[in-house]
């Protein structure tokens, strides 16, 4: 995956367009301080189980943001999910279109794990697929390259602790989660 995407150029924008940044002035303890915040936007994100694999399936692909602050760092495996953007929809309506988008199962039941406030709130959910499930090959939708990892559950706990892997805490939230939740530690 990581020759297909070259990054050519790098530049400030004065006046972004997709993200708002404000000012937040605040006392704390009588003492006047400012903060330059961004606004977040609301998150779904799925922690899928292939029951035939007997393995977690990840989606791994480029992040911007995280080239600008570690460029080897810039292609992540992070849990299935997406912006909660589209009109109309539940978090769970959210959540099963971005599995067929990004995974390519069609999946008729998820099961909240929880939802957690980080700037944006994150709703994590769990889903178990299989390959009669599957209607297409994922990878997204638009400009998205995204590469299926199917992690075996024996491996995950290694996984979540190996500092050379890029990952997101979402995710090694999920894993935990699932290690004491479902498998019954």
């Amino acid at each position: 995956m990581e020759d297909r995407v070259q990054v050519l150029e790098v530049k400030e924008i004065k006046e972004p367009k997709e993200i708002k940044v404000y000012e937040v002035t605040f006392l704390q303890e009588g003492k006047k301080r400012k903060k330059e915040v961004v606004k977040s936007r609301n998150v779904v994100k799925i922690l899928l189980y292939h029951e035939e694999r007997d393995a977690f399936v990840l989606v791994k692909q480029f992040r911007p943001l995280v080239y600008i602050n570690y460029p080897k760092c810039a292609f992540r495996y992070e849990l299935c999910g997406g912006r909660e953007d589209k009109e109309g929809l539940t978090s769970e309506e959210v959540a099963k279109e971005e599995v067929l988008e990004e995974c390519g199962y069609k999946i008729d039941k998820l099961e909240k794990i929880t939802t957690l406030v980080t700037g944006g709130k994150m709703t994590l959910y769990f889903g178990i697929v299989n390959e009669s499930m599957r209607v297409t090959e994922g990878g997204g939708v638009d400009y998205e390259m995204i590469d299926l990892f199917f992690l075996p559950v024996s491996e995950a706990e290694k996984f979540m602790f190996d500092e050379s892997i890029p990952k997101r805490p979402g995710l090694m939230f999920a894993f935990c989660w699932f290690l004491n939740m479902k498998k019954g530690r």
